[in-house]
């Protein structure tokens, strides 16, 4: 308990991974497939999907495609990806509603309950490599409650790049351990720590699907590992009834 109290004491914002951390793309990709082409198996529709996207991003890196936002590289994933499974004949106009369905990713169950408690003592912010149209998108249509969004777009590295983490430290003239990562993926959390941030792990079990169920057990490294967002706020003395930081 101590060591929680000391962090909500020292850290000012927090910085929110977004796909399978706050909103569940897996099952929203899923949901939308069965809409426009019940006869896909939605799962491995978007499984793979979510796959050809360190790939795609890997290119950018190494400089075989120039800075490309995610929406982008989404679509050239997508194009890729339609043959595949059966879907070849898509035209232009649903292969572009298809691909926008990362704007339209549904929230985790406790996401914006835990958000809401937590903006009311630290900031909250965004930290994605996904760009920031459409994380305004997603957050005006899921009620996220961002203080700021703040993207790979911002910075034009993608995450695990530490300009992206250091980043969050420069817009809000902290020092980086003033800064917590909060994400359920591990390697994202690692580089986190490497400059500085502290980090908070989220169990997402689902995040593949219940097909494929993730192993959430604790690692070393972490500040905090939490079950939900609302557990986190907890966990970081936000109540229900907690008013503002002086």
């Amino acid at each position: 308990m101590a060591m929680t109290q000391d962090l909500a004491g020292s850290v000012q914002v927090l910085a929110f991974d977004i796909f399978g951390t706050v909103v569940d793309w897996h099952g929203s990709i899923v949901r939308e497939l069965h809409l426009l082409a019940p006869q896909v198996d939605g799962d491995a529709f978007a499984r793979a999907w979510r796959a050809g996207y360190r790939p795609a991003m890997a290119r950018v890196a190494g400089g075989e495609l120039g800075w490309t936002r995610i929406d982008d590289l989404h679509r050239m994933i997508l194009d890729g990806l339609l043959p595949r499974f059966g879907l070849a004949h898509l035209d232009e106009a649903q292969r572009r509603h298809l691909n926008r369905v990362w704007h339209r990713l549904d929230p985790w169950p406790d996401s914006v309950e835990g958000l809401t408690r937590l903006k009311r003592r630290f900031t909250v912010c965004t930290l994605s490599n996904g760009n920031i149209g459409l994380l305004a998108n997603m957050a005006k249509r899921a009620g996220l409650p961002w203080d700021c969004i703040l993207s790979a777009e911002v910075f034009r590295a993608y995450k695990p790049d530490p300009a992206t983490y250091l980043g969050v430290a420069q817009v809000f003239d902290v020092a980086p351990h003033e800064v917590m990562l909060v994400a359920a993926h591990h390697d994202d959390l690692a580089a986190a720590r490497a400059c500085g941030l502290r980090t908070a792990y989220v169990e997402r079990p689902l995040e593949f699907g219940p097909a494929e169920p993730k192993d959430v057990a604790p690692q070393p490294g972490n500040d905090l590992h939490c079950r939900s967002l609302v557990d986190l706020a907890e966990r970081l003395g936000a109540g229900a009834g907690l008013v503002g930081r002086d």
